[in-house]
């Protein structure tokens, strides 16, 4: 059997798995027919981020239907790390599930809120402002890990780096939106890592 069979179908699963999880989520959002403007996002923004996020697609999906023509950008790491590559994806998710369930019809993929917003500081958002940030950093490097892919691992890296970019506009209209209680948020929770020491 080729070696790449059992990471194959385990990406598989790891993208059937998220998909679900996030189409879910994602209709359920959009129930209340709110149109989502990309504007604040910027136009240039927005389409350079789901550009680089095609072509991470793309680049997954050549590995998938034929890993030959992607084998040029592998890079040699133990059976073992690539099982854990697995297991992070696994991972994730089930914090994909955790944060989309706490976050729910607050939903956007852009920087707007929607009209009817709630601050939410419920489950992974106790930890980190950003949980779902988070999430795809797992899940981008446990897809890195068990494909052994250089050109994935940078395509990966690339979104997280907008994502990252996109951040601090993110939450400037989660202040314009809720003010001081947001701030207060921000004081007491670190954005993408939890911080172990809170000031009174």
């Amino acid at each position: 059997m080729d070696s790449e069979v059992p990471f194959r179908i385990a990406l598989v699963i790891v993208i059937l798995l998220i998909m679900v999880i996030g189409l879910y989520h994602r209709i359920q959002a959009a129930s209340s027919g709110e149109k989502i403007s990309h504007k604040d996002e910027g136009y240039v923004f927005f389409a350079v981020l789901r550009l680089s996020g095609l072509c991470l697609w793309i680049a997954t999906l050549a590995y998938l239907i034929s890993p030959s023509s992607v084998q040029w950008a592998t890079f040699p790491v133990q059976s073992a790390v690539r099982w854990f590559g697995v297991g992070m994806g696994l991972f994730s998710s089930l914090l994909m599930y955790w944060t989309m369930s706490n976050l729910g019809k607050n939903l956007t993929d852009t920087v707007v809120t929607r009209a009817d917003a709630t601050l939410v500081t419920t489950g992974p958002y106790r930890l980190v402002r950003h949980p779902f940030y988070v999430t795809a950093s797992f899940l981008m490097g446990s897809v890195t890990l068990l494909t052994a892919n250089w050109l994935i691992g940078l395509g990966c890296l690339l979104v997280l780096v907008l994502l990252a970019v996109r951040t601090p506009k993110e939450e400037q209209r989660l202040i314009d939106k809720f003010g001081q209680q947001y701030r207060d948020y921000m004081a007491k929770t670190g954005r993408f890592v939890p911080r172990l020491f809170v000031r009174n």
